[in-house]
């Protein structure tokens, strides 16, 4: 027989939801039928069988499930089967049918024909499989509709940044569906470490999504830290595929620069190409504990300078993934939502690597489960020691409110860009009777059963008893919101707890840091002495001047205010005050017309600013649609100036279409605004 394939991408495409990857070749999900149509230029005949044949990998083999051998009507070991619909003056339909639990990938078709002892092999073509989460059978099954339409089908994303204090959403365009990205996410698979030590064995693992994310969680962007002059500076990144199809363009060269959100968004887009649901998740607060102690300690010198010295550290915000699945390695009760933080921080089995780690685990302080489930427990529950380290190299615990570790856990909401805070899926309410269980827990998997006492309150607690008060509290607000360009006014609240009259020193120390918080320059260093009567309470003003920070702002736009508070003539614990300062910027304002229509060209009004007391030269706009980007040189700005443009544009398909703005000079970057536009059938 000679069998012309003819795939039918589109009628599979429907009932699979791959209707809109930019590839041509047909892809299916597994544990569902699909169809194609063969034409045969005689009819069949007697004592003649068919059977069809599908190979996946370099040596496909049926023990290793990576080759099924299938013969018309019959429901093999393999879980495969092929079933013969209608024909018609030669065309022939065949329904084939993967199991649930079948290897993801891309697959060869064979058409087999046995006659007598004779066996004839016609090679039909080639199918991408995916994991399927609309089939009951698969481990990454979601039951509901919208929850896979958001977390599998949803090309546009938000990334909320900022601080605890000061939430900012960020568009991000995953584009799992575009050109060439589903090549990518399949050629990345075989560029794992693992598929290099035993490429067979490593293919017969990937029906396991827990298995695939592990290889997706080896790093494509190898750089994150250090100056960004040579590189890119990850603030400008918009979205994964830019930065995906540079990785395939540079021959599979890790891409330089990334921070956490960037290594989120392009882990996002690989898994929910692949058909893995999946989030981005961003925790503010976030502990990053290296030695493993529950406690991350916060080094300052004698005139309350943060020090860069010790591992430990607190990034103002962290973002990771989510994704859903099944942990039959763990137990049923651990199933759904799974950490995967693809930001390279610590070694996990020799590689730089977190998760999958169960987001139920953590809440419940299991945290001796696989994997790394202590690291992500931390980062969400640990406590914070500050340290005076004096000239000699002694070290003194200073007293100081705990922050708390892991707040307003964030993700986008399905269906909409609002923020739905998920802290208690993380953990019980803080100071609550089931925190205090799971944190005893935690630290008996740790430390084992031998724990001292004061180890076994829960962190805020323990913070206050083991080191005794100052007789002093103190505490730094703003005196209103702080904007980039403009001074910052502070007020630091001093309050005598006693009825001793008091005496104390000030040491204020501001510096510019990233959002790991790790310092960049000193910019501000005042002391001054304040007398307290008995039970008495002060107000300090302390300035910032633009004059001081401006100039030694990274993208980031942060600032660290420390007040080291001493009482004179007292040789007890000193108080640290401190305050991460995130300065806004001035909006970028984007207005759209009331209906927009596809195919039809809509103009909008972007308005942006110069909030800087001197003026700004060199202005360009970068304007992102999906993946297409158009560069607009504008005109200078004088101080304090807003200016408008037009833009036109005809979108050419319906639904939600995510619009960036992001807009730079020579006094700052990046300043970014987005919209969501709902594009209408015409």
């Amino acid at each position: 027989p000679n069998g012309i394939r003819i795939w039918q991408p589109s009628l599979n495409a429907g009932t699979h939801h791959t209707d809109r990857y930019a590839n041509t070749e047909l892809t299916v999900r597994r544990g569902q039928a699909f169809t194609i149509t063969l034409y045969f230029n005689r009819p069949q005949q007697a004592g003649e069988s068919l059977a069809f044949v599908t190979e996946i990998g370099p040596a496909p083999s049926e023990s290793h499930r990576t080759k099924a051998v299938f013969p018309l009507s019959q429901r093999g070991p393999s879980g495969w089967s092929a079933v013969q619909g209608p024909s018609e003056s030669g065309y022939t339909n065949f329904t084939i049918s993967s199991p649930a639990n079948a290897v993801i990938g891309r697959y060869n078709l064979i058409l087999q024909v046995t006659s007598g002892n004779k066996i004839f092999s016609r090679f039909l073509g080639q199918f991408v499989l995916l994991f399927n989460p609309w089939c009951p059978g698969d481990d990454v099954y979601m039951a509901n509709e919208n929850e896979r339409q958001e977390y599998v089908l949803n090309e546009n994303g938000i990334i909320f940044v900022g601080n605890a204090k000061y939430i900012e959403a960020r568009g991000w365009y995953y584009g799992q569906f575009q050109d060439h990205i589903l090549n990518i996410c399949l050629t990345m698979l075989d560029l794992s470490l693992y598929y290099r030590q035993d490429p067979a064995i490593d293919v017969s693992r990937r029906g396991d999504p827990k298995y695939v994310a592990i290889c997706t969680l080896s790093n494509i962007i190898r750089k994150w830290q250090g100056s960004f002059n040579s590189h890119e500076n990850p603030s400008r990144w918009d979205g994964s595929m830019v930065i995906l199809q540079k990785w395939r363009q540079d021959n599979y060269k890790p891409v330089q620069y990334g921070q956490c959100w960037v290594f989120a968004g392009v882990m996002c887009t690989v898994l929910r190409c692949l058909g893995i649901p999946t989030r981005l998740v961003s925790n503010f607060n976030s502990a990053h504990d290296v030695d493993r102690n529950l406690s991350i300690d916060k080094y300052y010198d004698s005139s309350g300078k943060s020090l860069n010295i010790g591992k430990d550290s607190t990034w103002d915000y962290h973002v990771w993934n989510e994704s859903w699945f099944v942990r039959p390695d763990l137990g049923t009760s651990y199933n759904g939502w799974q950490v995967l933080d693809a930001t390279p921080q610590e070694q996990s089995r020799g590689l730089f690597q977190c998760g999958p780690a169960s987001v139920i685990a953590i809440k419940e302080g299991d945290v001796d489960l696989d994997y790394d489930t202590l690291f992500v427990y931390t980062e969400v529950n640990a406590d914070c020691n500050r340290w005076i380290v004096y000239k000699d190299g002694s070290k003194k615990r200073v007293y100081c409110d705990t922050e708390i570790i892991g707040r307003f856990i964030s993700t986008k909401a399905v269906d909409s860009n609002s923020r739905v805070d998920i802290t208690y899926n993380y953990k019980y309410p803080e100071g609550s009777s089931e925190e205090r269980r799971v944190y005893r827990k935690a630290l008996t998997k740790i430390f084992g059963s031998n724990i001292t006492e004061g180890h076994t309150e829960s962190p805020a607690e323990r913070s206050s008893e083991t080191i005794r008060n100052p007789g002093i509290s103190g505490k730094l607000k703003l005196a209103e919101p702080p904007v980039f360009g403009k001074d910052i006014n502070l007020i630091l609240i001093l309050n005598n707890l006693s009825f001793d009259h008091k005496t104390v020193k000030v040491d204020v120390s501001a510096s510019t840091i990233l959002y790991t918080r790790r310092t960049v320059t000193e910019i501000l260093k005042a002391t001054t002495s304040v007398d307290l009567g008995s039970k008495q309470g002060k107000h300090i003003r302390l300035k910032i001047p633009y004059s001081y920070y401006g100039k030694y702002l990274t993208t980031d736009k942060r600032i660290q205010v420390t007040a080291l508070c001493g009482v004179m003539n007292m040789h007890g614990p000193k108080l640290l005050v401190e305050k991460t300062i995130t300065l806004e910027d001035t909006n970028i304002i984007i207005k759209i017309p009331r209906r927009v229509v596809v195919n039809k060209a809509v103009t909008l009004e972007i308005s942006y600013a110069n909030p800087l007391p001197e003026p700004v030269n060199r202005c360009v706009m970068l304007v992102t649609l999906m993946n297409q980007q158009v560069k607009i040189h504008l005109a200078q700005l004088a101080p304090r100036e807003r200016s408008k443009i037009y833009f036109e544009f005809t979108p050419r398909r319906t639904g939600p279409l995510q619009l960036q703005v992001d807009f730079s000079c020579d006094k700052f970057s990046h300043v970014k605004g987005f919209v969501t536009i709902a594009v209408a059938p015409a």
